[in-house]
């Protein structure tokens, strides 16, 4: 692999633009070498010439230049600024322009990484004033008949301070200047974070820093948090490690590349430039890596370097090559009970059938659910795999742990097993539905889509670690987080997910229709006389509400956290969804009923109208970022992942006209040919096929936000809050 490539694919994404441009500057050697070459050929045709000039005598010859003179000689300057000197061939501003360039990307490289550095070394100075706190609080609580200020206390404390001490000292200081170990309780308090409902209803009623109880819970509380940043710090560090080392031999090669176009030795002396600057000498970050690793390993890991290293250094994920035949095995399983199934129909002819009818009315529905399912996740395997291609760090943007999330591969391998399951079931109940007659249904047969469904559950909710338990649980967690909302802090995932859930409004009521159906109707004579009761027509409207209710709350809280006016013009937006989706779930009502009112079809028209709009605005100039009038990229953005504008174009179009078919239900636009049920599930599918476009361009944006800032790690809020005097008294 070249270079460049191997360059670009192993540098931090969200700091691609303080990397130094290889690209560029390897296109100013190239009209370098254009130019010798060119000189080369006209130098032929002037030697050539010279055969037939006079001769100009052997006097007054002046000696020729050196090598060294001739070579290029780059001074240590305040601004690293290269000269070219005694250059005597023509094309010299060739060169010149090229130092000018190179010492440029210097400066920046060599900017970014000092600010950075001091960055690291701030975080660690308030890692070990955290860690100073911890380690006070557990021999509070694991020894508490030990009162400040207590010399056995001192003692052991010193020993347990030896190491991480060392992490946050840039510069040394006396130990008389420490304070007293347990003394510095007196000063400390918790904090309290609002991301769990408690800790949001402790904010409420009360302060959001709270005095120590010394309390076990709230030692393990410190000691998780504390765990999370030590890691987080960790990773901190081996990115700007990576960064600095990438870096030079990025310098070293585009000046050895240098030295071979132009026959120089230019590259010695600008690399002892490099060398000596702080991207090259600096070892702070090295020693910090080495002194944090020895430290969690104390303190989090009871000593066990291999256990530590395994939280701060997880593994590269491994591709397994049994999720690929998997895969395929059972793609072509679902291809065949496809077939299976057509045939089925067709030999047998149950559309045509009296049966077919009830059996779209009540067993459609139940099947449908798992189609609404396995198309989201195959267009999120579809996303994975684009997000994959391009370099998007889609597990940090989701906040996935290293090494837990799911590629593309798994995605559709889950995908399809769920198909062929759901498919297998849709050809038993077709095989054992040999009478059609409604009285003499067997109870097997009419269970088969009940047990479809507790298969799936007890697969999702299995404590075992077998298939993808951590995703599985993080998936829970985050769906927990929505559920509860505002009461969790939201994250990035918690919010994408609940867009998510608001393109499944037709599986929710899937799921409504089970209970309708196994609870409150008669599914040994495939009876749906239940969907006729008031309580169930309530809730079909009110489970449509439900995804668009938990956004526009999310929305609000964080109006309330970050100040944000645009979220709460977000939650205006879901606002008018709840009000459009209950008029439009009231017309459907009293058109199922066969008395279509005017005034409803009006109201739904009206507010579906302004919805769509409203949404397809968001969508496009504020989740996308496109349309940008003054952009680099006309009407579309500075930056892009996709070369081919034409993307983009089709993507704005595509989602323009699958908003629009949101408003089918109210235009009363039908297919003779298509069973109602199957009209609204193909609407559906359109819903959740643009949910799918949706989250690229969406988590492209995001994308280009955290490169735009570079966000490349999560801030981690720390246990402790010393009070400001404190902190200023031993400072001193």
């Amino acid at each position: 692999m070249k270079f460049g490539k191997e360059f670009s694919s192993q540098m931090v994404q969200e700091w691609q633009g303080a990397y130094m441009d290889y690209t560029h500057l390897k296109k100013h050697l190239k009209t370098i070498l254009k130019f010798r070459q060119q000189q080369q050929q006209n130098g032929f045709t002037r030697r050539r010439s010279a055969l037939h000039r006079a001769f100009s005598g052997l006097t007054g010859w002046s000696s020729p230049r050196t090598r060294e003179e001739e070579s290029v000689m780059i001074p240590h300057t305040t601004h690293y600024q290269a000269l070219l000197t005694r250059l005597s061939e023509e094309g010299a501003e060739h060169e010149l322009h090229f130092f000018k360039k190179l010492d440029l990307e210097f400066d920046k490289v060599r900017a970014f990484h000092e600010g950075k550095l001091q960055g690291v070394k701030d975080a660690a100075a308030q890692l070990t004033q955290q860690m100073d706190a911890l380690i006070a609080l557990r021999i509070r609580v694991q020894k508490p008949h030990l009162t400040p200020p207590a010399v056995s206390a001192r003692t052991s404390l010193a020993a347990d301070m030896d190491v991480i001490q060392q992490v946050g000292e840039i510069s040394e200081q006396k130990e008389s200047l420490r304070p007293a170990p347990l003394q510095l309780l007196e000063h400390v308090k918790i904090n309290v974070d609002p991301d769990t409902p408690v800790s949001t209803l402790k904010n409420v009623v009360m302060s959001s820093k709270l005095e120590l109880s010394f309390s076990k819970d709230e030692l393990r509380r410190a000691e998780k948090k504390m765990r999370k940043a030590f890691v987080e710090f960790h990773q901190q560090l081996r990115l700007l490690k990576s960064y600095s080392f990438l870096n030079m031999l990025a310098f070293s090669k585009i000046m050895k590349k240098y030295d071979k176009i132009t026959s120089r030795n230019a590259s010695k002396t600008y690399l002892q430039i490099v060398d000596t600057s702080s991207l090259g000498s600096s070892d702070e970050v090295y020693k910090l890596i080495g002194k944090l690793e020895a430290s969690f390993i104390k303190h989090f890991a009871n000593g066990n370097r291999r256990e530590g290293m395994k939280v701060l250094r997880p593994g590269a994920k491994r591709e397994r090559h049994g999720a690929t035949f998997l895969l395929g095995l059972f793609t072509g399983c679902c291809i065949a009970l496809i077939a299976a199934i057509v045939v089925s129909v067709h030999a047998r002819d149950l559309l045509q059938h009296n049966g077919g009818r009830q059996y779209m009315k009540t067993i459609f529905p139940l099947y449908s659910l798992f189609g609404y399912i396995v198309l989201h996740m195959i267009m999120y395997g579809a996303n994975t795999y684009f997000w994959t291609r391009l370099r998007v760090n889609y597990p940090f943007i989701f906040g996935c742990k290293p090494g837990t999330s799911l590629g593309f591969r798994e995605v559709l391998l889950v995908a399809s097993g769920l198909s062929v399951l759901t498919l297998a079931a849709v050809l038993a109940h077709l095989d054992l539905d040999m009478d059609l007659e409604t009285e003499k249904f067997r109870l097997l047969t009419e269970l088969l889509p009940l047990f479809l469904v507790t298969v799936v559950l007890a697969i999702t909710f299995c404590p075992f670690n077998v298939i993808y338990r951590s995703s599985r649980f993080f998936l829970i967690r985050s769906t927990w987080h929505c559920i509860c909302a505002p009461l969790y802090k939201v994250t990035f995932i918690d919010f994408f997910l609940a867009d998510q859930m608001t393109s499944q409004i037709q599986a929710i009521r899937s799921l409504q229709f089970y209970i309708c159906y196994y609870v409150w109707g008669d599914f040994r004579k495939r009876s749906s006389e239940c969907t006729n009761n008031s309580t169930y027509k309530f809730l079909y409207i009110a489970v449509a509400v439900i995804p668009y209710w938990l956004r526009l709350l999310q929305c609000l809280r964080r109006v309330f956290e970050e100040k944000n006016a645009m979220q709460g013009l977000n939650g205006l937006k879901y606002l008018s969804t709840v009000v459009a989706l209950v008029m439009r779930s009231v017309y459907d009502i009293t058109a199922q009923n066969g008395n279509p009112s005017a005034f409803w079809r009006i109201m739904a028209a009206a507010t579906s109208g302004i919805t769509t709009i409203y949404n397809t605005y968001w969508d496009i100039i504020v989740d996308w970022g496109l349309l940008r009038k003054k952009a680099k990229n006309r009407w579309l953005r500075d930056k892009l992942l996709i070369s081919n504008k034409a993307v983009y174009v089709v993507a704005i179009v595509l989602n323009i006209l699958l908003r629009l078919v949101w408003m089918q239900l109210v235009l009363d636009f039908h297919l003779p040919f298509l069973h109602r049920n199957a009209m609204v599930s193909v609407v559906a599918c359109l819903e959740i096929l643009r949910r799918g476009i949706w989250n690229f361009f969406r988590l492209e944006n995001e994308h280009f936000s955290n490169v735009e800032n570079y966000r490349a790690f999560k801030s981690i809020p720390m246990p402790f809050y010393y009070e400001q005097e404190s902190v200023r008294r031993h400072d001193l």
